[in-house]
Parts: C-alpha cells; structure tokens; sequence
C-alpha cells in the first residue's frame, strides 16, 4: 500500500534532501511541498495526504499552528514533527496539538523512516533523544516554564519572543490585536516574566527560540 506524503519546511534544499531520502522507500511519495503553516494546512485540504512531516520553525504561524489547523480540519490527520528542536517541553506541546511523532533533525536517517512507518500504522514516535529527554524529565518530576501555557499560548510566545509584533501576530493567526495584547499579559503573568527581554529568555530556555546574547538585567 502506497502512502502520500505532504513535506513542511521552509528551507528548499532541506525538503530536497528529505524527499529523496522518503522517496527511495517502496511505497512511499511526497505529493506537495509546503513553506509555511498557511500552505501546509491549504495543500492538506488539497491532497489529503496520509502523512505530514513538518518543521516546528516556520514563517508567520509555526508549526504547533500548523498541527492545531490540520487537526481541526480533520481529527484523523497524521503529522510527524521533523525539527532542530531538542525541547521535551516543546514535544510536549506538539503532541498536545495532535502530532502523532517526534523526530529531530540531529537523529540518524533510519530513525525519520522508522517513525514514518510507525505513524503510518496508527501508533506514536519518537526519536530516541526526544524519548530520553520525556523519560527524564518525567522521571525527575522537573516542570518545564511552558507546562501551564496552552498550545495556542506557547505559539504567540514563540512568535514575541522571535520578534514578531502583536499586529503581525494578529495577522498571522487571525486574531485581533486586543486578543493577542491580553493573550501576552497572561502570557507573562503566567510565566512570571517581567519584562519582554526576561520572556525572551523564559522562551530561549524551553527551547522555543535561540538564546540571545545577553542576559537581561532584573
């Protein structure tokens, strides 16, 4: 049985590479490529194809965004997460939002394919890092600063803490500015951020956005 697959990222040569890697499996075949959250979840409309494989960091919208709209459209929607990012926090979040795996991109090849056939056939993958970083943070009953942030929440803080405007913001995800300002406050209430250069590094520290260069002062 042949299965469809529709590739987000926003770097050509990555979705290059990847295809190739994909397409060299029997039965396997990438029918779209998309660059951005707004046309991934317009090409799933388009094709219905049986896996989505997509990066987290994406323009506008980012990929937990991507998940919700897909997911929203169709419960049933397979989405693999295929990114740089080694947060068990933020893989968290991506589950919450209806991925059904986990992979990074510093995972070796066969672990990108295992996962593909794993959630082609029902069930949830991780690659082994991503597992490791679950068990132990699990384990060590450590609480991450994006626990109490909702999936919709953790995405407007990676959009801030990027440096997005909320005008921006409010376009990207079609919400008012009003909605995103209040969505903010709560945002940095929650996290108890007292400015927007602390909630950069409340959000460089869950692993949402690289760490900046300097530390903000109190």
């Amino acid at each position: 049985m042949s299965a469809t697959i529709l590739l987000v990222d926003d770097h050509p040569v990555v979705r290059e590479g990847y295809r190739r890697l994909l397409e060299r499996q029997p039965g396997l075949s990438v029918v779209a490529e998309a660059d951005s959250a707004a046309e991934a979840y317009r090409l799933y409309k388009l094709h219905a194809p049986s896996l989505v494989i997509l990066d987290l960091s994406l323009p506008g919208p980012g990929g937990i965004e991507a998940i919700r709209h897909i997911r929203q459209w169709d419960r049933q929607a397979r989405i693999l997460v295929f990114t740089m990012r080694e947060s068990a926090a933020v893989a968290a979040k991506a589950f919450a939002a209806g991925a059904s795996g986990y992979v990074t991109k510093a995972s070796p090849p066969r672990e990108l394919i295992e996962a593909v056939a794993a959630v082609l056939h029902g069930a949830r993958a991780m690659s082994a890092d991503i597992a490791r970083a679950l068990a132990e943070a699990q384990a060590s009953g450590g609480r991450s600063a994006l626990d109490g942030l909702s999936p919709r929440e953790v995405e407007i803080l990676a959009l801030t803490a990027a440096g997005a405007s909320a005008g921006a913001i409010a376009e990207a995800l079609c919400l008012s500015r009003k909605t995103i300002h209040n969505t903010q406050s709560l945002i940095k209430a929650k996290l108890g951020a007292r400015t927007d250069a602390h909630l950069v590094w409340i959000a460089a520290g869950a692993g949402l956005v690289a760490a900046p260069d300097a530390e903000p002062s109190s």
